[in-house]
């Protein structure tokens, strides 16, 4: 019966994966200092700050990185500023109701943290920050679970692009805190407690294949029926 923890649910309607890919487009504009990305990240699309945000884990998505953003990053490695790279790598897109938020948010910080400095941070042998945007397009993979069992085993074999898919890309299209398998978890089979423990899994918080083991764990304590942890 939905609503109890049983693994013996079968959902009406199967959770169908899908892959993605990126198509990205550079858009012309370069910062070679610190007050330049910030003046350059309030002009630019909404869709280059995903792009350099969101998507980032689509791209790394099998390391784990100090800074889990293309701004952090560049103020690391090419400026060379740790202390504004460690300010930009703790900001957590989530956090945010919208991108508008979110780019209001890094500038606010890049700005206060160069009224801190006697001198504009900027490059000398590194390389200017490019900024970029992309489109998100989705890939069917043919692959369809009914039960928790088969969507713990298909989620263990999937390409890291499909969870990256249903749990950062779910955020936009769902306009809620709740991803594509915390949905169908919780309206297919009816599995409340597991729904939540999915939904509140923050895929910010290490790489994508960190977050494919996190998944399988939530499944396997409760297939195992450890109700003391699910």
């Amino acid at each position: 019966m939905k609503g109890y923890p049983s693994v013996t649910n079968i959902a009406d309607a199967p959770f169908a994966f899908i892959g993605c890919s990126e198509l990205q487009e550079s858009i012309a504009r370069q910062a070679d200092d610190e007050k330049e990305l910030a003046e350059l990240i309030e002009e630019v699309p909404l869709d280059s700050i995903h792009f350099h945000t969101h998507s980032y884990f689509l791209r790394h998505g099998l390391i784990e990185g100090a800074y889990p953003n293309d701004f952090a990053q560049w103020v690391v490695t090419q400026v060379g500023d740790h202390v504004l790279g460690e300010r930009l790598a703790i900001l957590d897109p989530f956090d945010y109701p919208n991108l508008e938020h979110l780019r209001e948010e890094i500038i606010s910080i890049i700005d206060d943290h160069l009224s801190r400095s006697p001198i504009i941070p900027r490059v000398v042998f590194g390389q200017p920050f490019h900024f970029k945007r992309s489109r998100i397009l989705e890939v069917p993979i043919g692959l369809e679970a009914r039960t928790l069992q088969e969507f713990r085993d298909m989620v263990a074999d999937i390409d890291v692009s499909t969870i990256y898919y249903h749990m950062f890309e779910a955020h936009f299209r769902l306009r809620r805190e709740e991803n594509d398998f915390s949905a169908w978890i919780r309206s297919s089979l009816g599995l409340l407690k597991l729904a939540d423990r999915i939904r509140l899994i923050n895929p910010y918080q290490g790489s994508l294949e960190r977050l494919r083991s996190k998944l399988i764990t939530a499944c396997d304590e409760f297939l195992a029926g450890d109700s003391a942890k699910v």
